[in-house]
């Protein structure tokens, strides 16, 4: 997957951006410690990116090798599903996880030159979220589709879904609704849609949860006890584990078929 020349202008791309986005940051905002500005941008940056590059190359590369008959081919060997589901996702983790290494490597020298960057260990943690949550997907998308072109379309409808459609959708019925129904659209969102989950888990980590507002003071709260946090990792869990089970179960049923 690395010799893949879409995937060597995503690296491309991805530390371009993430360098004049810090450029840009450390040259007209003086550094501060803890939660900073610096953060928020390269997290909005990579929250808008990283989705869409892996639904649309994930998902194009498993319906590659359905369209090819590449997977046909590996029926005749004596390999399970499973394993090539397994393989195919760390695979595509392990690709993306190494763009966003060169992404902070070039982070880390502008910051070392410009100044001091915080909430780098942040940014880690939910670079992996996004990665792993949507590589997942990726692949679930990319074993429902009969083409590549259909994998394409799929991505971009579920990217623009999560990304734009959802939340002016949730501000339009904001205007027309109760308060107390919106926000309970809002926590279901916040659930069910893996962009505002992982968002969610970027404002508990840098411990901005009040930027939610007072009428989320509840849900902030419980997600910093320890409960909250075993559920935190159970819901994360859910949505790595649900749609590689998914996509593995959606492979055999077209295997039985052929």
């Amino acid at each position: 997957m690395l010799r893949s020349r879409w995937l060597q202008l995503v690296g491309l791309l991805f530390v371009f951006v993430f360098a004049a986005v810090m450029a840009i940051q450390q040259l007209a905002i003086p550094p501060s410690s803890g939660f900073s500005r610096q953060a928020a941008a390269m997290f909005n940056v990579q929250l808008f990116l990283l989705p869409l590059f892996l639904l649309t190359i994930g998902s194009m590369n498993i319906a590659g090798d359905a369209e090819s008959g590449w997977l046909h081919l590996l029926k005749t060997y004596p390999m399970k599903m499973s394993r090539y589901i397994a393989g195919k996702y760390m695979a595509l983790a392990g690709a993306f996880l190494l763009i966003a290494l060169l992404s902070m490597g070039a982070v880390l020298a502008i910051s070392g030159i410009a100044g001091a960057l915080s909430g780098m260990g942040v940014y880690i943690v939910t670079s992996l979220l996004l990665i792993f949550i949507f590589s997942a997907l990726a692949l679930l998308l990319g074993s429902i589709a009969k083409n590549r072109l259909h994998a394409l379309a799929l991505s971009l409808v579920f990217w623009a879904s999560w990304l734009l459609l959802i939340p002016y959708a949730l501000m339009a019925i904001g205007t027309a609704l109760a308060g107390h129904v919106v926000k309970t659209f809002i926590i279901f969102n916040i659930h069910v849609n893996p962009v505002e989950w992982v968002r969610f888990c970027f404002f508990l980590a840098t411990g901005n949860g009040d930027a939610l507002g007072p009428a989320f003071y509840g849900l902030t709260g419980f997600y910093t006890e320890p409960l909250g946090v075993v559920t935190a990792i159970a819901v994360t869990s859910l949505w790595i584990v649900l749609p590689l089970s998914v996509a593995g179960m959606v492979l055999k049923r077209r295997e039985r078929q052929t």
